[in-house]
């Protein structure tokens, strides 16, 4: 399977799942750096298919990237977004990192967010914004933590 045919198979497949919901909603795609982005539309199910803390979201994005791989699909990585609620999620998430940077610069002390891989990944993209403040990420699986701190400590 190449990769446009992957693109179509997730995005179908996609619409598949949501269907036995009831609803008929309209799911786009496209492939960007390696990986399927689907986006979902808003709709009465938004809080069905994003889930407590987004862990269906994940699922359903572990769903499509598990049946892609079972098709040997060129491309197998895949995000979900329902409603842009990703994207608002990431502006937040950056937000909170940019304040806990300001207090670390303020008070000289590191800082130790216990938050999980993707917003991890975002604090660290904040950081490299700053000249005087490194990230790293420290710990295994669930305890897997990130820490900000000044350069010069």
């Amino acid at each position: 399977m190449n990769e446009q045919q992957a693109v179509d198979f997730a995005e179908k497949y996609l619409s598949d799942i949501i269907s036995f919901f009831g609803e008929n909603i309209t799911v786009t795609s496209k492939a960007e750096d390696d990986i399927i982005e689907l986006y979902v539309e808003s709709s009465e199910l938004n809080s069905i298919l994003i889930g407590r803390n987004a862990e269906t979201l994940r699922s359903l994005q572990y769903i499509v990237s598990t049946a892609l791989r079972n098709k040997d699909a060129a491309l197998t990585r895949v995000n979900v977004d329902v409603a842009d609620y990703k994207k608002q999620h990431e502006e937040k998430v950056a937000e909170k990192a940019r304040g806990w940077i300001e207090e670390v610069r303020s008070t000289g002390n590191s800082y130790i967010a216990r938050i999980n891989a993707a917003d991890r990944r975002i604090v660290h993209h904040v950081a490299q914004e700053y000249d005087d403040i490194q990230t790293f990420s420290e710990g295994e699986g669930r305890d897997r933590h990130v820490i900000i701190a000044q350069k010069s400590s």
